[in-house]
Parts: structure tokens; C-alpha cells; sequence
């Protein structure tokens, strides 16, 4: 008998175990629909039923005893009772059960966690401008998200990390605040300053600056006439570019260790003077200032004889140049290939009219008294080389 008794004991420990309840971990964004699965392998039509965090039970098979109509039955059979709970919010948020009626009843539990997602995130700046070489600083905050945002920094297509602080408010939500301090030059006038939001429950969230710069003019002086030598009785005119942030708001012209010319007439950001002399000479200063600093550049003016130069060099066409002399080396080569031709096929060839008739003489003396001539005219003889 005890033997027996230990047999059907066995027998109900190994059919519990064959019944395997199983569910799953739940994340849903807030407004969103959780589903909730209970499975069971191996059923021996055992009742299953869920129960909300507060152990009420919302499913006893396919009844539904909880009156909240944002449950639904999805799907109840032997294996499986599936419940979804729409328009979720973080009430909902808890430990649900599974049970399997069973000898012990079994238990599985479903943890349901609500995601909120951040706000539209707000970037501030310390200022609204900076004068290049100092320090700035810009805040990105994105409040009221569960579980807390965080926040990385772009400028221009470089990845910045700031310093973050994460507050938990009164209900349960997060709000995080970041802060970037960089050093600016003029270089970065305009750049964007993005920030950027990462939350598990939605995409990633952006909010963008841009960085304003202010730096001291840049200044450079360009001469309008003449375009080549200042000389004697010439007229000369240079004009004065400058440009900062803010715009310039004032151009100056000197000469340094001296006074400009009294003659001279000076509008805005152009000097003009007329009928140069070499009294002239001397180094010419525009300078510019606006609310961060100022800037100069420098001309140096030489007066040359009324003679001297015809102005700026004319320029010489290197092509034309090189084509001329290209042609030239060729027929050079040409004709250097012809003469050698020629002197190679005639050389060491020499004619005379000493031996004319000889080819038809019977011999030597017959050749001799046939020559036109003979010996006795040698004074007529001709000769001619080749």
C-alpha cells in the first residue's frame, strides 16, 4: 500500500511538472495596446486565468468577472488565454499573474512596464552672441519621460558630450537637463549646435542653434588705378575693404610719421590723390574698428620718374613661345637629315674629262691618244668636282 502511495505521488509530481505556464515581459508606450500571453504545454484541461496586479481577476477562462472594458479577449483554448489591455497608462503599470489551476496551482508573471516619451526638447543659449575666443554655454532639457531621455551633441557633423542631470518629478517622470560649454572662434559664425534626444519610446528627438559669432574686422587695401607704376604727375586711388561681425562702423586712413597729403581727398573707405610727387612717399594705414577690436592693413607708395617704366609688364606668351621655337628645331632636324643623306650617297665621287672615249679603246695607249685633248692640250683640261 505505501508503495502505491508513493507511486501516485510520483505520478502527480511528474504531471505537474509536464504542464509548463509561461508568459512574457511586457513594454508599451503609454496610449498604446499591451498584450498579455499565458501559455501552457501540455494541458490537461486545467482552468487558467489572469489576475491584475491587485490579484483581481480579470480573465477566468473566457469570462471576463473585471469590469474595465479595455480588456479584451484576443484568444482562449486549452493552450493559451491572450488578453489585451488598450489605451494604457501608467496605472496599468504592475506585476500581472497567471494561474494555472493545478495540484499545487501554478503561477507565471507578466511584468507590465509604461513608457512615456519626452517632451519636444528646448535648447537655450547663455548668449545670444560671443565674441570669438571666449566660452559659451547652450542647455538642452527634455522633460517628462519615463524612463529618463539621454542626450548627446552635434556642432556641425562633430559628435560633442555635455554634462547631464536627470530630476525624477512627483509622478514618477524624469526630466533631464544638459549642458555643452565649448570655445568658439570666427570659424564657427553660423555653425548649427545640435541636440539630440534618445528614448526607448519614440525616435530620436532634435532641437537645433546656431552659434553667432562676433570677431574684428578683417581689413585689406586694394589699389583701384593706376594698375601698374605710381609714377610722377599720376593719379592714385585705394580703397579699403573691411569686414567683421559686427559690420565696421568706422574706417580711419593715416600715414604713418607723417600727415596724408592736404590735397588728398578721403571718402568713406577710398584715398585719392592726384598729381603725384616722390614727396608722397611713405606708408599709407586704413584702419578699421567695430564693438570687438580693430584691424589695419598697409600700403606702401613709391613715386617713380614720369619715365620710368612703361607700367606694368607685358605678358609674354609662353605658348607661342614654345610652338616657334618647336618649328624651328624641327626644320632644322629635317634638313641636317637631308644633307646627310646627300653627302653619304656622293662621297669621294670625282669626274674629270681626261678619261672620255676610254670605254671604247682596245687598250691603254689607244685609250691615252682617244682622250679629248690628249696631253698636248692640258691646258684646256677641265676638271670638275662634286
Amino acid at each position: 500500500l505505501l508503495l502505491l502511495l508513493l507511486l501516485l505521488l510520483l505520478l502527480l509530481v511528474i504531471h505537474s511538472q509536464g504542464q509548463n505556464l509561461v508568459t512574457d515581459m511586457i513594454s508599451v508606450v503609454e496610449g498604446e495596446t499591451a498584450t498579455i500571453s499565458c501559455r501552457v504545454k501540455n494541458n490537461d484541461d486545467s482552468v487558467i486565468q489572469l489576475l491584475n496586479p491587485n490579484r483581481q481577476t480579470i480573465y477566468f477562462r473566457d469570462v471576463r468577472p473585471l469590469k474595465d472594458s479595455r480588456f479584451n479577449l484576443v484568444n482562449f483554448s486549452d493552450n493559451e488565454l491572450r488578453v489585451a489591455l488598450t489605451n494604457v497608462t501608467l496605472s496599468d503599470e504592475g506585476r500581472y499573474v497567471c494561474q494555472l489551476y493545478t495540484d499545487p496551482p501554478q503561477e507565471a508573471y507578466a511584468d507590465i512596464t509604461v513608457l512615456v516619451p519626452p517632451g519636444s526638447p528646448i535648447i537655450e543659449s547663455r548668449e545670444e552672441a560671443v565674441s570669438e575666443g571666449n566660452e559659451t554655454e547652450i542647455s538642452c532639457t527634455a522633460m517628462g519621460s519615463k524612463p529618463a531621455a539621454s542626450i548627446t551633441w552635434r556642432k556641425g557633423n562633430k559628435e560633442l558630450t555635455g554634462v547631464s542631470v536627470v530630476e525624477e518629478t512627483y509622478d514618477r517622470m524624469f526630466t533631464i537637463t544638459s549642458r555643452l560649454t565649448l570655445m568658439v572662434y570666427k570659424e564657427d559664425d553660423g555653425t548649427p549646435v545640435t541636440c539630440v534626444v534618445h528614448h526607448p519610446a519614440t525616435k530620436d528627438l532634435q532641437a537645433q542653434t546656431f552659434l553667432e559669432v562676433q570677431y574684428k574686422p578683417e581689413v585689406k587695401i586694394v589699389v583701384e588705378f593706376p594698375e601698374g607704376l605710381t609714377r610722377e604727375g599720376e593719379n592714385l586711388e585705394l580703397t579699403c575693404k573691411a569686414k567683421g561681425k559686427p559690420q565696421p562702423h568706422q574706417i580711419n586712413w593715416l600715414k604713418l610719421d607723417d600727415d596724408v597729403p592736404s590735397h588728398a581727398v578721403i571718402t568713406g573707405s577710398d584715398l585719392f590723390i592726384e598729381n603725384l610727387n616722390k614727396s608722397f612717399n611713405g606708408t599709407y594705414r586704413c584702419v578699421a574698428s567695430n564693438l570687438v577690436g580693430e584691424a589695419h592693413d598697409d600700403y606702401i607708395l613709391y613715386v617713380y620718374d614720369s619715365r620710368a617704366g612703361g607700367g606694368a609688364p607685358q605678358k609674354i606668351d609662353h605658348a607661342v613661345i614654345g610652338g616657334v621655337v618647336a618649328v624651328v628645331v624641327f626644320a632644322m632636324l629635317c634638313l641636317l637629315i637631308i644633307l646627310g643623306r646627300y653627302f653619304a650617297r656622293h662621297k669621294g665621287t670625282y669626274f674629270t674629262h681626261e678619261a672620255k672615249g676610254a670605254d671604247d679603246a682596245a687598250d691603254a695607249d689607244t685609250a691615252i691618244i682617244n682622250a679629248e685633248g690628249g696631253h698636248s692640250n692640258s691646258d684646256d683640261k677641265k676638271e670638275y668636282y662634286i
